[in-house]
């Protein structure tokens, strides 16, 4: 996710990390959209979002070898029996989103008009949304005022590769 970094005033940050460059609160969002990293309540609502769905797990987020916490048999359950349906993933959108903004949940279609999960935050063209993993190859779409907005979905490189049979 790059870094977060504390320095005096005036500090020379490339000599700190080289290759860096310093963005806004903007380059960060759509990094981070792009990573599919979620932030805050409104990517992950309180009594809604589920930490293995969420990537939690992905992020070391979640320790299966203590507790306890709330949620933490249905959570460990769910993890050792390797069933996870859906997942917060990185979405690109074929137009930039309204400035208003999409309201939060606001359900994603298939082509066929399935229900494939609900968007859960984004801006300019880029987004994260939980899906159901067996429609993401399937062209999705969103709802925008009467609009069908063409989305795609796309797994991060930085989760880890499924193991080989």
């Amino acid at each position: 996710m790059g870094w977060r970094l504390i320095a005096k005033k005036g500090a020379n940050l490339s000599e700190i990390i080289p290759g860096s460059h310093i963005g806004n609160i903007e380059d960060y969002h759509r990094h981070r959209y792009k990573q599919g990293i979620p932030e805050g309540v409104k990517d992950l609502p309180p009594g809604v979002a589920l930490p293995l769905e969420s990537n939690l797990a992905y992020m070391n987020g979640i320790s299966f070898t203590k507790g306890c916490y709330i949620g933490q048999e249905l959570t460990a359950r769910t993890y050792h029996m390797g069933v996870i349906r859906k997942r917060l993933l990185p979405v690109h959108f074929s137009t930039p989103l309204p400035k208003d903004g999409i309201p939060e949940g606001a359900e994603i279609l298939t082509e066929s008009g399935k229900s494939a999960g609900k968007f859960r935050a984004g801006g300019g063209e880029l987004g994260i949304a939980l899906l159901r993993l067996a429609n993401i190859n399937e062209p999705l779409c969103l709802n925008i005022a009467g609009d069908k907005v063409k989305l795609t979905a796309s797994i991060p490189e930085w989760w880890p590769k499924p193991a080989s049979k």
